[in-house]
């Protein structure tokens, strides 16, 4: 990204110079530089860094019972076939 003045600007490039300095574009992407690409003078598309979620894992609360004895709700009792509810959405969908 360039900043000029209080302005930041987005690097543009065209597909041919894109297809001739890859690499170059790659390692700014991975420095968090956003990237349009130009067809023609037309936006087509835009490169950007992805953004990672880091997790954390904690250990369950004190007391708290294991994952495999936790205790499962009863089965629902629907005077429904669900066999047949599922077929008639794909259907549906087709």
């Amino acid at each position: 990204m360039t900043i000029y003045g209080y302005h930041m600007v987005m690097k543009q490039t065209g597909v041919a110079e894109l297809k001739a300095r890859l690499s170059e574009f790659l390692r700014a992407v991975r420095n968090g530089e956003s990237i349009t690409i130009l067809d023609r003078h037309t936006p087509i598309a835009k490169m950007i860094p992805i953004q990672t979620v880091k997790l954390r894992v904690r250990k369950p609360a004190a007391g708290a019972p294991s994952p495999n004895r936790v205790p499962l709700p009863p089965p629902l009792k629907l005077k429904m076939d669900i066999v047949r509810l599922l077929l008639e959405e794909r259907q549906n969908e087709r």
